[in-house]
């Protein structure tokens, strides 16, 4: 059987140190502070120093992986005689995935005999990372290719993606809630509580009243919408506010029995629309 490689985007929320552990080569976003020429990636700047420079007002504005920097990153490993399964972030929020598709066109000239299979996550942030660990463990029990990619797509159904942001103004900027919605947010303290749909877009759920209740919230929906035998992974990630994931992992485990497998950063790239104080919920369910 050719051996192949999972590859992913920045955009998984996984550090590049846990990638390198699980073999996993990724692609990166990129963003701009508004009024400054100078792009960055995600591992540019620390998540604490962007997050500050977001809460003393600093605006970013993010870019997709284009169809070049894909050809690049995927060309050294067809070179090697190595097929790619490549798990990537939402189409409904990037064009990230339709980059990849482009290069891999443009690869199948030279390398005819390589493929590079393509799963869309419908998934941001530590979502799809939670994907790239299960098309990792499937790849290290020897799966094929093809049956990875038809598991991990099979799941994208199941992923449940819930989270809370701790100020309403960074999703205002980015049209999710109205101005008067955010203003009266932050009047009342109301947290809404947000999920990503089978389309992969971001929907607004419910609102909760304080912090406290938003996170109860994210860990009601794990109660509700996960698989009596909670044996399956659950990921959490935070933009700059480990505290509050980390209670959340108490609640779930303590509570409900959760295995919670891994607490991330939100990186800046998804920090830019979701802003510092986000925490998230990740894990296979039901249903979304």
């Amino acid at each position: 059987m050719n051996s192949y490689v999972v590859f992913t985007d920045s955009c998984c929320d996984v550090s590049p140190e846990v990638l390198a552990q699980w073999g996993v080569p990724f692609a990166s976003m990129s963003f701009a502070f508004d009024g400054e020429e100078k792009e960055y990636l995600n591992t540019d700047i620390t998540n604490k120093e962007f997050y500050d420079r977001m809460r003393q007002g600093a605006h970013a504005k993010t870019s997709a992986v284009n169809a070049d920097t894909f050809a690049r990153a995927f060309a050294p490993i067809l070179e090697e005689g190595k097929d790619i399964l490549y798990v990537g972030f939402s189409s409904g929020l990037s064009t990230t995935v339709n980059s990849a598709h482009m290069a891999a066109r443009d690869l199948k000239e030279t390398y005819p005999d390589r493929k590079i299979v393509i799963v869309d996550t419908l998934a941001a942030s530590a979502g799809s990372g939670l994907m790239v660990y299960l098309a990792v463990e499937k790849r290290n029990a020897g799966v094929s290719l093809e049956e990875n990619a038809e598991y991990i797509e099979s799941l994208t159904a199941h992923n449940c993606i819930w989270f809370t942001v701790d100020d309403l103004e960074y999703l205002k900027r980015g049209g999710r809630v109205s101005p008067l919605v955010a203003f009266a947010g932050g009047i009342l303290g109301v947290k809404p509580v947000l999920q990503m749909d089978n389309e992969g877009h971001l929907v607004k759920v419910s609102t909760a009243r304080g912090r406290k209740n938003s996170i109860k919230a994210l860990a009601d929906k794990y109660a509700e919408l996960s698989y009596a035998e909670k044996n399956t992974p659950v990921f959490i990630s935070h933009a700059d506010c480990e505290a509050d994931a980390n209670e959340l992992a108490n609640i779930l485990t303590q509570k409900y029995g959760a295995k919670v497998t891994l607490i991330t950063e939100i990186g800046p790239v998804i920090g830019s629309h979701a802003g510092p104080g986000t925490v998230a919920l990740f894990f296979i369910g039901e249903h979304r």
